[in-house]
């Protein structure tokens, strides 16, 4: 078995006047061939680790709500495993407006493009079941289920594979919150000019690719 991770980073609104927009917006793959424990336990592990009235508070591991020693414990650990990264990163400012307006499309367009680098790339092994784990970002179920059918007809029409594609919550796939970090990683480079995380797991990353140069 294969599994592909998937998480985003930044926001997709189009409004630079307001002050918590983002300039960027990064989608961020996770692969690993085999099993997943071994990115499960980093999760546990680096939870087990935060102070008890922390573990109260919060259930899940989140980049953006973590210390920096637990960003930097997390990271240190996913760069020691057997795993590969790709990610897209959108400068939002030179996406064209009529993606704008249709941000679901525009997601699931980004999406489709970087599973088309992995297969491109051989990243995928061909003769293994594939499953691709997204991050839940929808509560709309009909929304859900058009990303899924889109990826699933994309892969089939391009490359005659076969992909499971899920979509759960980090509570559900503690993966995800490991391939959270990942993808904010990437996204404070590009965002805040600042690659000290990003360092960290470049050496797993093997594509990091802008969409509209």
């Amino acid at each position: 078995m294969a599994y592909i991770f998937l998480d985003e980073s930044g926001d997709l609104g189009f409004n630079f006047k307001k002050k918590k927009t983002s300039k960027f917006f990064v989608v961020t793959f996770l692969f690993i061939d085999g099993q997943k424990n071994p990115i499960e336990k980093i999760v546990k592990r680096t939870h087990s680790e935060l102070k008890k009235k922390i573990k109260r508070r919060v259930g899940i591991l989140h980049a953006v709500n973590e210390r920096s020693t637990t960003r930097q414990r997390l990271l240190k650990r996913l760069a020691e495993k057997d795993c590969t990264i790709m990610a897209i990163y959108l400068n939002k400012q030179k996406v064209f407006t009529k993606l704008q307006d249709e941000k679901q499309v525009l997601y699931n367009y980004v999406t489709n493009i970087l599973l088309d680098r992995i297969y491109i790339k051989k990243v995928v092994p061909i003769d293994k079941e594939i499953e691709l784990i997204a991050s839940r970002r929808e509560t709309n179920k009909f929304l859900n289920e058009n990303f899924k059918n889109y990826l699933n007809s994309k892969i089939v029409d391009k490359h005659k594979g076969a992909i499971k594609i899920f979509i759960k919550t980090p509570a559900e796939e503690k993966s995800l919150q490991a391939v959270d970090f990942i993808s904010w990683a990437i996204f404070r480079k590009h965002e805040k000019g600042d690659d000290s995380y990003y360092n960290i797991i470049k050496n797993k990353v093997i594509e990091e690719s802008p969409l509209f140069p």
